[in-house]
């Protein structure tokens, strides 16, 4: 049971914690929700692989304001991804479009794996293989006895 237990509280302790504060809340429920599937969308330009909901960045701080700020102000979802967009490009985006701009992002990846690849096939067929050394002339097995003798 005690190892249960243990195990349960790791499972929770390992979860992503958010880091909006009670502060930073909306009273409306409804807008709160949005800003937080929002959030959840948008990359800490900071952080780089963590949404603002979850970052403690300033940034992140700063962005998740600008989402509930235009939430409030009555936009709807695509205006506030618009604004933040124009304010720091597709990158804000997890998940950004597959455009001319955004190639980049979506191919650097794949396209470093494969040539990284390629380098590694090309140096392995021009290696050459390693000879045997040749084997020990009688004169330098005597020797060799001698030496492992004294």
């Amino acid at each position: 049971m005690k190892r249960f237990a243990a195990f349960v509280l790791t499972l929770l302790l390992t979860l992503p914690a958010s880091a909006v504060e009670p502060s930073e809340m909306l009273a409306d429920p409804a807008l709160e929700s949005r800003a937080r599937e929002i959030g959840r969308e948008l990359r800490c330009v900071v952080c780089q692989n963590q949404s603002i909901d979850d970052s403690a960045a300033e940034v992140a701080r700063d962005m998740r304001r600008a989402v509930r700020e235009r939430l409030a102000a009555g936009d709807k979802d695509e205006q506030v991804f618009a604004y933040m967009v124009a304010r720091y490009g597709d990158y804000v985006l997890l998940k950004p479009p597959f455009k001319a701009g955004t190639w980049a992002l979506w191919l650097g990846g794949p396209l470093l794996l494969s040539i990284a690849g390629g380098a590694l096939l090309f140096a392995a067929r021009r290696r050459k293989p390693i000879t045997p050394p040749q084997p020990l002339s009688d004169e330098e097995q005597r020797r060799l006895d001698a030496l492992l003798k004294s």
